[in-house]
């Protein structure tokens, strides 16, 4: 039973976090490291967000679709050393934003864009006391980096050089097989870069310092009925601390990136076992709207989300995917002379995993 619902219960969160809080693409995955024997996955996931405003006082002025549609790619491996310890490495594409506002609007930020990328790689232990209780911690290594075009700003264009930190994370986890109970707790450290900036027409260059914040994500599920499970999640990230400036903006327009709350996102959802080869599940998600001001280069404030999902399993190998449509919250950007409203978004993932 343990095996099968784990694996409904991953059909619903394979299309990974859309528009979550901050610019956070998808949330470091270790339910790898949970897997029997030796195992290794690949994950695919694309999605199209509309968001859009209008100018305050002249609501003619729109300012179109200013978030871009985007993939990302994961892979993932764990090996057990032996009854106890396990080892594992996962490539993730935590971080991102691509940000255009299209020309030709009139809207005073047409032409602007900006690119955000940051993975991470981490390395990853797993020993278990006994069937019931085990620890997992390891090192992450955080890169990020960027690109900005302000034509309103003088055509001023920076270019973020892209800075890795080693950071670290510790959990501890509870199990019960024979109910498919799992609760996990994992704790994730913040993470200080220097991003080395240039600006298209100066002759120099600028130490721009960022921090990625800590995180702390409880993970549950457990078995509520015959092949039928109940999953849910709760994850804490300190948005507050990330504030990046560009070099040489007047106090007008920096900060580019600022968050004045820091985010809780919850899900919850149940998996059912339809057969030995066939689970699926559905799953909704929620985080806070909290209003005030946001930056025009993440113009979001909170989101609702409903998934479904299914894993298809035949020998060692067992597919796993899902959809998911969010509703992304309103927001006031701009100081509050545009505002975004009826924003939605569409993923779609996959995830292939291979047990040897």
């Amino acid at each position: 039973m343990k095996k099968m619902m784990i694996a409904a219960a991953a059909a619903a969160v394979t299309a990974g976090s859309v528009q979550a809080g901050g610019f956070e693409r998808s949330a470091l995955p270790l339910g790898f490291m949970f897997e029997k024997g030796n195992y290794a996955e690949l994950s695919f996931g694309s999605v199209s967000p509309k968001v859009s405003g209008v100018l305050a006082p002249m609501p003619s002025v729109t300012t179109g679709s200013v978030l871009k549609d985007y993939t990302t790619f994961g892979f993932a491996v764990k090996t057990d050393i032996n009854e106890k310890l396990s080892l594992g490495l996962t490539v993730d594409p935590t971080f991102g934003a691509d940000v255009f506002y299209p020309t030709g609007t009139g809207f005073p930020l047409a032409g602007s864009s900006a690119k955000l990328r940051g993975e991470t790689i981490a390395a990853v232990a797993r020993y278990k006391f006994n069937e019931n209780f085990s620890v997992h911690g390891g090192l992450r290594s955080v890169g990020i980096g960027g690109d900005l075009f302000l034509p309103a700003a003088g055509n001023y264009r920076a270019k973020f050089g892209n800075d890795r930190d080693l950071g670290y994370l510790i959990g501890v986890a509870y199990e019960k097989p024979e109910i498919a109970l799992r609760v996990a707790l994992t704790y994730a450290s913040e993470t200080k870069h220097t991003l080395n900036t240039s600006i298209a027409g100066v002759p120099m260059t600028f130490d721009v310092p960022v921090k990625l914040p800590q995180s702390l994500t409880l993970d549950a599920q457990t078995g509520i009925a015959a092949d039928t499970l109940l999953f849910g999640s709760i994850r804490w990230m300190d948005w507050s601390v990330t504030r990046l400036d560009g070099p040489l903006l007047p106090p007008s327009v920096n900060p580019l990136v600022s968050y004045d709350h820091d985010t809780i996102t919850y899900n919850i959802g149940i998996g059912r076992k339809f057969s030995d080869a066939f689970s699926g599940a559905i799953s909704i998600g929620y985080e806070k709207h909290h209003g005030g001001i946001v930056g025009n280069l993440g113009p979001t404030d909170g989101q609702k989300s409903i998934q479904i999902g299914g894993t298809y399993t035949h020998q060692n190998m067992k597919i796993t995917a899902g959809v998911r449509y969010v509703d992304i919250g309103d927001a006031i950007a701009l100081r509050g002379n545009s505002r975004f409203t009826g924003n939605k978004a569409v993923a779609v993932g996959m995830k292939v995993g291979f047990s040897f």
